[in-house]
């Protein structure tokens, strides 16, 4: 669906309506069936309502044309009396417009003019689903605040970075975090904790330190062998689980730090989720490490887009269906008892809380429609499994969890009168402390017949350049035998053992992963094999920026993607918080078949050669700034024949002066007799001597030339290497034999004017972003992966010309603002309207090639460019094979 094109659709219909037809030209612009609409029509078998002006379509819609001045309280009352069960509730006056969404609770009331505004509201008429997801907790968001500043002022009077202080205050915060949750969930007195502190401590500060180091040790004494305590300490109860068990030496606490801790008290922590204790540890003590791995976690909403579409929905859905049937009802929580959840890079818990959490509550929902309270929950924490490498976050992981099954036992005493006994702490989850590349996850989580085990998580990224020796050890050992594994970011280690653990028929995994994982060469090495162990993708967010309330919260474009069997009819793909089902995701998050693209030597299109520049390898003495050439000229103005205009990408993107020495061969007797250039000569030799590689040894015996030469005598078209993503274009153009192209950059020499136009259209553009690699989140332009990949149909001289005329006014249009750099005209914000429209018709030029139509967006171009590369390589496939049948066979001597 166009969105633009729906957007100005609906505001036709709006100018120009007809009362009796409105709601079926609506339904039509959302690609409703037209056999659909014409059975919706009065007298129709889908309308059940037989009232002039009123259509009742059971399930999606109820739709009433109305005279009332009270609309919206009438459409209210409508949804609230609903027989069908209706999505939509619409009323109009068409002056007035309502709509009621029963199923996400959501409503608009506008004047019936503005409703193209709101075309997004109707969008589940097309199969394009508004993803529900949670919202951040302000008592979540306040807390994090609190600890976060309270850590800042500890460490202003406890200057001490060694590493055990460090573990020490990790386990301080863990024990403080604990204390202000135990005394609003009835596990002490009710505030009770802050009372006693407030009371029993001076307003300096002083003192804090030893009664904490004492209350401790009482949290860790059975009562049994408590003795002679006063009175205010013995009230504590007894909690162990080993929380308490460590000896720590607490730091010094002043007057404010003081106060900052009775003012934490004073927030309602009941209402705080438990994936906050870890969550702030790790914002807040944790940010003093180097590794930006720990230094983020994962909110309540961003989980929910992983847990919902892995299990979570399904489960309810089922739960729906079952409806008033004891039997099924039972058949579901017996599934629930079963199921295994199981994070191998779980950090602090979080994953794994959230999902206790969300599977608690379903399981009273069954048990009310039931009526069936008669014991304990069933669901254990026993069922949650995970591997973290770091022993802090390990055990606070088993607390969170813990204290998770704390809040949702009260939840179930509050509706069932059931009440689970608080202390002592117990039973918290198989966490194990180890490295998740090196661990066997059957040893965590051992998989057993009629397992239902769903894996999740948000793992390291780490690029590939990135990596500790460690880790890049890590990835030798996972990805044995694989070619050009290193190549792989670090979280494709996570990949690659959940589909080796997933040779199971019911297991599934989803991880929060960077986009790259998705993009240029990494598909072609990690996928196949994905695909050849007959798993795919059934959900996937695409990319969005990961962010939180954290401390110094990341802010990374990721993606979420779910592998399962190759069992699901539908998948689910979720962007811009709208879900639509399609019927496959490919490894490249479209909606396409599985083609992996490899990179070739050649183009597939038969366009011409590209290559990389000249590479100086010359120790930067072959270099030029532009004041250095100017030097040179004026000493010795016979050197200007040996200097030619540099260009990498930044020195085309941003029009930076830079210059080198080129000397041809024969030149070189000629060029040594000017000082200037001989001093630069002999420096190179010896740069390229006192390298430690061999092959740059042997570039010394010619230290007149750059290592590496590409540099033809014409006209050659420059692409960038490294362009910024937020570019519309990747700014080409074409350079003379005046200039040189450094390996910063490709070049394509003897091009001719159209390829020009063809580079620097919409539908390459789209290739480009599918299939190039990242340079953090900027476009690596690859020759072999993006250029030689690139299908671009056969033309003719005609369609040449055509496209000459159309990349010719893209080039006269720079010319008109030759003042400013390319970087500042492809600027999407700046770019000069007048060089926009002749991008835009060198768009529709190019796109005729392809197909007469012209198409409505990019997944449209890329589902059209990959069925060409597909009919491509099948091409060369069949030449191949007809070479071989053909080829004579060698007439070898016979043996005596």
């Amino acid at each position: 669906m166009n969105i633009t094109k729906l957007e100005e659709d609906i505001k036709k219909l709006v100018k120009n309506y007809d009362r009796d037809t409105f709601i079926y030209e609506l339904l039509k612009l959302y690609e409703t069936p037209k056999s659909t609409v014409k059975f919706l029509k009065p007298g129709g078998r889908y309308n059940m309502s037989e009232v002039p002006g009123e259509v009742s379509w059971k399930k999606k819609l109820f739709y009433k044309i109305t005279d009332s001045n009270t609309i919206l309280t009438d459409a209210i009352e409508i949804a609230d009396n609903l027989k069908h069960q209706q999505r939509f509730v619409i009323l109009t006056n068409f002056k007035t417009f309502v709509a009621i969404d029963t199923k996400v609770d959501d409503k608009i009331e506008i004047e019936f003019s503005e409703l193209y505004k709101h075309y997004d509201f109707f969008f589940p008429f097309a199969g394009i689903e508004k993803a529900d997801h949670q919202n951040e907790n302000p008592a979540d968001v306040k807390a994090a605040e609190k600890m976060a500043k309270l850590f800042d002022e500890i460490r202003k009077d406890n200057p001490n970075t060694a590493e055990r202080f460090l573990h020490e205050l990790n386990i301080f915060f863990t024990r403080l975090l604990f204390c202000f949750f135990a005394e609003d969930t009835d596990i002490f007195e009710d505030s009770y904790f802050t009372k006693a502190l407030d009371n029993h401590t001076k307003a300096d500060g002083s003192d804090l330190n030893t009664y904490l180091d004492r209350l401790f040790r009482v949290l860790d004494t059975p009562n049994k062998d408590r003795k002679e305590l006063p009175d205010y300490l013995d009230r504590f109860p007894y909690v162990n689980g080993g929380l308490f068990r460590e000896k720590i030496r607490l730091p010094k606490f002043s007057t404010k730090s003081r106060k900052m801790i009775l003012d934490s008290g004073d927030l309602d922590w009941k209402d705080i989720n438990p994936d906050i204790f870890g969550s702030m540890i790790q914002a807040v003590v944790r940010g003093l490490a180097d590794d930006d791995n720990t230094k983020h976690y994962t909110s309540v909403p961003n989980i929910m887009k992983v847990i919902s579409p892995l299990f979570l929905d399904e489960l309810y859905e089922e739960f729906y269906k079952a409806e008033d049937s004891k039997s099924k009802l039972k058949k579901l929580l017996i599934r629930i008892y079963k199921l295994k959840i199981f994070d191998p890079a779980c950090g602090s818990g979080n994953f794994l809380i959230i999902a206790y959490k969300e599977l608690r509550s379903l399981e009273m929902k069954i048990l009310q429609k039931l009526s069936d309270f008669t014991g304990f929950s069933n669901i254990n924490l026993s069922q949650f499994y995970g591997i973290e490498l770091n022993e802090t976050a390990c055990e606070v992981a088993k607390l969170s969890l813990w204290l998770a099954k704390h809040q949702m036992d009260h939840e179930y005493f509050k509706i069932s009168g059931i009440k689970t006994p608080p202390l002592p702490l117990n039973d918290a989850g198989v966490i194990v402390k180890g490295n998740a590349c090196r661990i066997d996850w059957e040893d965590v989580c051992p998989k057993e017949i009629d397992d239902e085990i769903y894996i999740l998580g948000n793992p390291p990224y780490l690029g590939a350049r990135l990596q500790s020796q460690a880790q890049k050890d890590d990835m030798k050992k996972v990805f044995h035998g694989f070619k050009k594994y290193n190549n792989l970011d670090y979280i494709a280690c996570w990949f690659k053992l959940a589909t080796d653990y997933a040779d199971w028929y019911s297991i599934k995994y989803a991880f929060v992963t960077t986009n790259s994982i998705n993009q240029g060469d990494q598909v072609s090495i990690l996928w196949p094999y994905i695909a050849k162990k007959e798993l795919s993708i059934f959900f996937v967010h695409k990319s969005f920026k990961w962010t939180n309330n954290a401390k110094g919260k990341a802010g990374v474009t990721v993606s979420i993607i779910g592998v399962c069997k190759n069992d699901i009819r539908f998948k689910r793909m979720y962007k811009n918080n709208f879900e639509e089902q399609v019927s496959r995701i490919n490894a490249y998050l479209l909606d396409a078949k599985d083609i992996f693209v490899v990179g070739r030597s050649s183009s597939i299109s038969n366009l011409p050669q590209m290559c990389f520049g000249s590479m100086a390898n010359d120790g930067g003495h072959l270099l030029l700034s532009a004041e250095e050439k100017k030097s040179i000229i004026a000493s010795a103005p016979s050197a200007e024949k040996y200097i030619k205009r540099l260009y990498g990408s930044l020195e085309f993107i941003r029009g930076i002066e830079k210059y080198c020495l080129w000397i041809e061969d024969t030149e070189v007797s000629d060029a040594i007799r000017i000082k200037e250039i001989k001093e630069r000569i002999d420096k190179t030799k010896q740069a390229r001597l006192n390298s430690k590689r061999e092959s740059t040894n042997k570039l010394a015996s010619e230290p007149h030339a750059f290592g590496e030469r590409r540099y033809k005598k014409n006209n050659a078209i420059i692409v960038p290497r490294v362009s910024s993503e937020t570019r519309d274009y990747i700014p080409l153009g074409f350079l003379t034999e005046k200039d040189v192209i450094s390996d910063s950059a490709h070049s394509i020499y003897d091009a001719e004017p159209w390829l020009l136009g063809v580079l620097s259209s919409k539908i390459h553009m789209a290739w480009v972003k599918t299939v190039a690699g990242r340079l953090k989140t900027d476009f690596r332009y690859s020759s072999t992966l993006v250029y030689n990949t690139f299908p671009f149909p056969n033309i003719t001289e005609e369609q040449k010309k055509e496209i000459k005329r159309s990349a010719s006014a893209i080039i006269r249009e720079r010319e008109k603002h030759s003042e400013k750099t390319l970087a500042e005209l492809y600027d999407p914000d700046k770019m000069p309207q007048s060089l926009r429209d002749a991008h835009t018709a060198n768009d529709e030029v190019i796109e005729r090639c392809y197909r007469a139509k012209p198409f409505e967006s990019d997944e449209e171009r890329l589902e059209h460019l990959f069925k060409l590369y597909e009919k491509m390589i099948e091409a060369e496939q069949y030449k191949d094979t007809l070479f071989e049948q053909t080829k004579p066979k060698r007439k070898g001597r016979k043996k005596k």
